[in-house]
């Protein structure tokens, strides 16, 4: 029997990100979207003090096993953590998404290696300053949707490595989409190593910030000012041989794949947070606009509006819950279900917080409400991670 009733402890843990994402994620999101300088908002003293506020609540190693420092929690019982967090603010809930992706990639592949553990896994757990946060560098000025063409041998990272020794001296930039690319202290890499297998032909390394390592500015962009986002450069950067975390080969598609595919469905929660932001705030102004003698909601266009939007927000989670539970039940999950659940979620995003701006007319185009943010940040989910055409394709062969 299919049961949709969460359990006591995720009940807990879904109501303290619910109380945290309205009474510190929003506020601050809103005066943080508002500072005309990207380098700006990632100094403050705001973002810090946001940051740091989910460290101490624990919602940066949610997913870590418990017997490294993290809370063990299962991708379902994290759903409903990131759908609330979301609902909040997707700058600082995308910001948290990416900033565990060092700790958790060595904590399933490297498991055994206490050193690495015990160097990065362990103090990022502990930390409850945020002075840990880590994030995933693949896509290059040259290479976009071509990191996943794993057939052009004539298709390679420009960012190379070469041994040299016990070492790995590591040169090149990744493009300016690195999400935390500019505040990050350690970097999942993705590096060529032997140019005649194209993008088979890299290795995924361990480059903690340091020598020779330049972080850019933060991108401005239209929406999700508050993730940042920025190019990484490495100049002749040198790491132990083994922060080669998966070579060359057959595996890394399979790896490449596995990023995917939780990306995708953090992304997609993203994207249904977002829209019940949008959906709730438009909807209580129905409730209380009056034209024509009637609340606005009692219209027919507006209440046909509100209630496809209320459709697609639970048609998303549906979708975006299969995944998760897929993900559960394999740790590669499956890259099809969370394409499907990434694209349908951001679409519908992106449809509805327009159409929840059309709700309040005029007033829906000012910074006056929320909403206008809202349908900026939504755009960016469209093409965050990997474009949704470029899912579309990767889920078409996979069928």
């Amino acid at each position: 029997m299919i049961d949709f009733s969460p359990n006591k402890d995720q009940v807990q843990i879904q109501s303290l990100a619910k109380k945290f994402a309205r009474e510190v994620i929003r506020p601050a999101e809103i005066e943080l979207d508002k500072m005309a300088d990207p380098d700006a908002v990632f100094s403050s003293e705001l973002f810090r003090k946001t940051i740091k506020s989910a460290y101490e609540l624990g919602f940066h190693k949610m997913g870590i096993k418990e017997e490294f420092g993290g809370l063990g929690l299962d991708p379902l019982t994290t759903a409903l953590v990131w759908e609330e967090l979301s609902y909040g603010g997707i700058g600082i809930a995308a910001t948290l998404l990416a900033a565990p992706v060092v700790p958790l990639f060595l904590s399933i592949l490297a498991s055994g290696n206490k050193k690495l553990i015990d160097q990065y896994v362990r103090p990022y757990c502990e930390d409850s300053e945020a002075k840990h946060i880590t994030a995933w560098g693949s896509s290059e000025g040259n290479i976009g949707s071509d990191g996943s063409n794993y057939h052009d041998p004539k298709v390679r990272h420009e960012t190379k490595a070469v041994k040299d020794g016990g070492e790995w001296v590591i040169d090149g930039a990744k493009s300016s989409f690195v999400s935390n690319g500019g505040i990050a202290d350690c970097f999942l890499l993705f590096a060529n190593v032997d140019p005649t297998r194209g993008i088979p032909g890299s290795g995924i390394f361990l480059v903690p910030n340091g020598e020779g390592v330049v972080r850019g500015k933060a991108m401005d962009k239209i929406g999700m000012r508050v993730l940042n986002q920025a190019d990484i450069s490495f100049d002749n950067v040198k790491v132990p041989a083994e922060y080669m975390l998966t070579p060359p080969g057959d595996m890394y598609p399979l790896m490449h794949n596995a990023i995917k595919t939780v990306g995708n469905i953090g992304v997609g929660y993203l994207a249904v947070g977002i829209m019940r932001a949008a959906f709730d705030e438009a909807l209580a102004y129905a409730k209380e606009r009056v034209q024509f003698g009637k609340p606005i909601v009692e219209h027919q266009a507006v209440g046909f509006r509100l209630f496809e939007a209320f459709q697609a927000i639970e048609a998303a989670r549906g979708l975006l819950w299969k995944a998760s539970w897929k993900l559960a039940n394999n740790p590669l999950g499956d890259l099809k279900f969370s394409a499907a659940a990434r694209v349908f979620a951001t679409n519908m995003a992106m449809k509805h917080t327009v159409e929840m701006v059309q709700i309040l007319g005029g007033y829906g185009i000012s910074k006056e409400y929320t909403l206008e943010k809202y349908m900026r940040d939504a755009k960016l989910l469209q093409i965050m991670d990997a474009t949704n055409e470029i899912m579309t394709i990767k889920g078409v062969a996979l069928l």
